[in-house]
């Protein structure tokens, strides 16, 4: 039958060992990263993502042009595409610019679109069909992300380290249990060394 003492590596004893009390350090200062650290390095990374994402979102919306324009007619041979959530196809767009007046140009459109709809589509500065702006749903969705990612990595980190310093404190433990088996088993065994 075994018996535990708990706490028993904190209290003055003479069969405890150094090893003892640097592992119990380590689990102290694991459970203090583990339950500290790890969320506060999720948060960090999340804070940092969240303000990273909005301002790529704001340059985005800056170098972009939203336009609603009439589907005009499928562009040859067009394939539906997946982009983001939902198939698009290639087709061509109708629209009057106040600017340059009425410009036609190639762009993607929903899929099941037909010839006369009107539909948005997006346009970067030189006239290219980009996909629109991230929402405030997709830049959310990225903050959690990195925020339980570094969140995970910081905790996996934490606990491969715990993992090393108890391995290699088993392997001093072991190395005391020799030297101090060689000196006693003479005594033990009656037996010359």
């Amino acid at each position: 039958m075994r018996t535990r003492v708990r706490g028993w590596r904190w209290q003055p004893n003479p069969l405890r060992r150094r090893s003892d009390v640097v592992e119990a350090w380590t689990v102290l200062v694991v459970t203090v990263l583990l339950v500290l650290g790890a969320p506060l390095a999720g948060a960090v990374a999340a804070w940092w993502a969240h303000q990273d994402a909005r301002s790529t979102v704001a340059e985005q919306r800056a170098e972009r042009q939203r336009v609603r324009a009439e589907v005009v007619g499928r562009t040859p041979g067009a394939v539906p595409l997946q982009g983001g959530r939902e198939y698009t196809y290639r087709a061509t767009v109708r629209w009057t610019d106040p600017d340059a007046g009425v410009r036609t140009a190639v762009a993607r459109v929903p899929a099941g679109t037909a010839r006369g709809e009107t539909v948005e589509v997006w346009f970067d500065g030189r006239g290219r069909n980009v996909p629109p702006p991230p929402d405030a749903s997709a830049v959310w969705q990225h903050t959690v992300a990195m925020g339980v990612c570094a969140a995970g990595v910081t905790a996996g980190v934490v606990l491969v380290g715990h993992t090393l310093v108890r391995r290699a404190a088993l392997r001093h433990r072991l190395a005391e249990w020799e030297r101090e088996w060689a000196r006693t088993e003479p005594e033990w065994t009656r037996r010359r060394a």
